[in-house]
C-alpha cells in the first residue's frame, strides 16, 4: 500500500499533531483532568522527621521516622522507612522493621509504667519516678539478702546469683561496655544481651 504524502501535506498533519498535543498538555483534554482528579498530595508534606533505631534486633538499623499532628493535635507516626545514611542497613529494612508504623500507633502499645498490686485483678498506671524507685528498692533488697561476699574455701567471690539482667541491643558499643561494668560491679553474674539471645 502506497501513501502519496507530499512535503507540505506531511508538514500540515505534523503541525495538526503537535497542535492537539500542545492542547492536551495545557489541561484541555478530558485525559489531562482526569489524571489531575487522581494526583494527591505528598504524604510527607508537612511532617516532623526524626532519626533512631529499631527496637528488634541486634542489628540495629537506623529509621526515619515521619510523624504529624492528629485532628486531636496529639504527633501521629503517619511512616516509618529506613535511613540511607545509617552505616548498618543503609536504607533496607527487615519485614518486622518495615511494620514498625503498626507497631509504633498500637492501641494495645504501651507507653508508661503499670503495676500489678498483689491481690489485684489488673494493672494500674503509676508514675516513672515510683517505678524506677520500686525497682531500686528490690534490687537493693535482694542485693542485701543474697549477696555472697566469699565461696565455701573463703575466698572473696563478691557475687549476686539471684537476680539477671537483659541488656538492649540497639546500643552503641560505648553504651554496652559502660552497661556491663554497672551491672558487673553490683555483682551480678547473670548478664546477658539481646544481641546473643
Amino acid at each position: 500500500m502506497n501513501i502519496d504524502l507530499s512535503r507540505r501535506g506531511f508538514l500540515k498533519l505534523a503541525g495538526a499533531g503537535v497542535a492537539a498535543t500542545s492542547l492536551g498538555a495545557l489541561g484541555f483534554g478530558e485525559a489531562e483532568a482526569a489524571e489531575l482528579a487522581h494526583v494527591r498530595d505528598f504524604k510527607l508534606a508537612a511532617t516532623t522527621e526524626t532519626r533512631n533505631t529499631c527496637p528488634y534486633c541486634s542489628v540495629a538499623c537506623g529509621i526515619i521516622i515521619y510523624a504529624r499532628p492528629d485532628d486531636a493535635g496529639k504527633r501521629r507516626v503517619v511512616h516509618i522507612e529506613g535511613d540511607a545514611d545509617h552505616p548498618t542497613n543503609r536504607g533496607t529494612l527487615c519485614p518486622k522493621g518495615a511494620a514498625l508504623k503498626d507497631f509504633v500507633n498500637a492501641p494495645t502499645r504501651l507507653t508508661r509504667p503499670m503495676i500489678r498490686k498483689p491481690g489485684a485483678a489488673a494493672f494500674e498506671p503509676i508514675s516513672w519516678e515510683d517505678a524506677l524507685d520500686r525497682i531500686a528498692r528490690a534490687m537493693k533488697d535482694d542485693r542485701d539478702a543474697n549477696f555472697l561476699l566469699a565461696n565455701e574455701a573463703g575466698v572473696p567471690v563478691n557475687r549476686w546469683t539471684t537476680t539477671g539482667f537483659l541488656a538492649a541491643s540497639a546500643t552503641t558499643n560505648e553504651t554496652a561496655w559502660a552497661t556491663y561494668k554497672v551491672v558487673r560491679s553490683m555483682g551480678v553474674v547473670g548478664f546477658d544481651n539481646q544481641a546473643r539471645v
